[in-house]
C-alpha cells in the first residue's frame, strides 16, 4: 500500500512557478470580467423568514451555538446569482430559518461580495472567512472543465482549517442548487462512531473511471481502496464533523494524494478524487433525495437531464449547464424553471422604475 506519510518530490520551482502565474493570471481575467458584469446588476431584496414556535432560542448575534445549523458555502463573482439563490431556498423551506449561520468562504476582495448578499438578506446571521489561494494553487491540476481548476473549487478540503473551532459540525453546500426541503433534516444526519463526513453515496457508478490507468496499474496505489465497498459520492453535499476532521487531519491526507498527482497523473475531474481516495466506503449514508446532482449535464456540452427516480429535497446543477446561464441565453432545461422562482435577480425593467 502507497505510504501518504512520507514527503513526496514536486516539480521543480520554475514549472510550478510558470503554472502559478498562468493559473492566476487566468483567475484574474476570469474574476475582472465577473465583476464588470455583476456590478452591473441588481438583486431585490427577500423577504424575512421566522422561525416557528418549536424552534430553540438563539440570540441574533450568537454564531457559537451548537444548536443552530452551520452552512458553509463559498463566494465568488461568477457564482454569485447561484449563491443567493441557494441561500433563498434554504431559508424558505426551513422550519427554523433564523437559527441557521451561514459561513462564506472568499479568496477575493470580497466587500462588494459580502455587501450584495447583506442587501437582500438584511436578517442573515452570517460570517465571511478568507481563503488563502497560495495554500492550494501550486497543488492544481488541470481537468475537463476549468471552472473546476478554480482554487476556490478547493476550499471544501480546508473547511477544518478556515472556519472557526467553534464551529463543530457544518453543511457543504455548492451554489449551483436549491433546497426543497428543511436544511435542519439533512443537518441532523446521523454520522455513527468515527464517520467523519455524510453523503448520498451512488455505488452503480463507475468509480473506476475518475482514475487514470497509471493509478489501476500501480498495486501499491488501488491498494488504497482494499477492505473497503469504494463507491462515488459527490462532495457538492456533505455534512462534515469538522472536529473529527481535525483529530484525523484529513486535510494533510488530502493534500498529500493532490502532491502524488503533481508528479503522476493518477486521476481526472478536478478535487473530487482526493475525497474519494480519503474517504469513498468510510461515510454516512444520507437519502439520495438530498442530491438530485447532474442537472447541468455532462462536463463537455451541458446537456439537459432528468431527475433520478424518487423524491426530490434538494437539485443540484452539478455539470457544466448553470441554469442562470441558460435562461440568460433565453435556451433554459425544462428543470432549469425550478430554479427560476429563487433567482433574485432585478429585471431591467424592475430597476427602471
Amino acid at each position: 500500500m502507497y505510504k501518504l506519510g512520507r514527503k513526496l518530490p514536486l516539480p521543480s520551482r520554475p514549472d510550478r512557478l510558470l503554472s502559478l502565474l498562468l493559473l492566476l493570471f487566468s483567475i484574474i481575467i476570469i474574476n475582472a470580467t465577473a465583476t464588470a458584469t455583476v456590478n452591473t446588476k441588481r438583486f431585490r431584496e427577500a423577504p424575512q423568514f421566522y422561525n416557528s414556535p418549536t424552534c430553540p432560542p438563539i440570540s441574533a448575534e450568537d454564531m457559537c451555538s451548537h444548536q443552530a445549523v452551520h452552512v458553509a458555502m463559498t463566494l465568488d463573482f461568477p457564482y454569485l446569482r447561484g449563491t443567493m439563490a441557494a441561500i433563498l431556498s434554504i431559508l424558505q423551506h426551513s422550519s427554523c430559518p433564523e437559527n441557521t449561520r451561514f459561513h462564506f468562504i472568499s479568496s477575493l476582495s470580497s466587500t462588494y461580495l459580502h455587501e450584495t448578499i447583506t442587501s437582500s438578506f438584511p436578517y442573515l446571521r452570517s460570517q465571511i472567512h478568507s481563503f488563502d489561494t497560495n495554500s492550494v494553487s501550486g497543488l492544481i491540476s488541470t481537468s475537463i472543465r476549468s471552472a473546476l481548476d478554480s482554487p476556490l473549487n478547493y476550499a471544501r478540503n480546508y473547511l477544518a482549517n478556515i472556519l472557526p473551532p467553534f464551529v463543530r459540525k457544518v453543511v457543504y453546500l455548492d451554489s449551483d442548487l436549491v433546497l426543497v426541503d428543511d436544511i435542519a433534516m439533512l443537518a441532523a444526519t446521523p454520522l455513527g462512531t468515527g464517520t467523519v463526513l455524510a453523503a448520498p453515496e451512488y455505488c452503480n457508478a463507475n468509480i473506476t473511471a475518475y482514475f487514470t490507468p497509471t493509478f489501476w496499474a500501480n498495486p501499491s496505489l488501488f491498494s488504497t481502496f482494499s477492505g473497503r465497498n469504494a463507491c462515488y459520492f459527490n462532495t457538492g453535499v456533505m455534512v462534515i464533523d469538522l472536529e473529527r476532521w481535525r483529530e484525523g487531519d484529513y486535510t494533510t491526507k488530502i493534500v498529500e494524494w493532490m502532491e502524488l498527482q503533481k508528479r503522476m497523473r493518477i486521476y481526472e475531474l478536478g478535487s473530487l478524487p482526493p475525497f474519494l481516495l480519503v474517504f469513498a466506503g468510510n461515510i454516512a449514508a444520507v437519502d439520495h433525495k438530498w442530491n438530485q446532482h447532474g442537472l447541468g449535464g455532462d462536463n463537455f456540452r451541458g446537456l439537459c437531464r432528468d431527475l433520478h427516480p424518487g423524491p426530490v429535497s434538494l437539485l443540484h446543477w452539478s455539470g457544466k449547464g448553470k441554469p442562470w446561464v441558460r435562461l440568460d441565453a433565453s435556451r433554459p432545461c425544462p428543470l432549469d424553471a425550478l430554479w427560476a422562482p429563487y433567482d433574485l435577480l432585478q429585471t431591467p425593467s424592475a430597476i427602471d422604475f
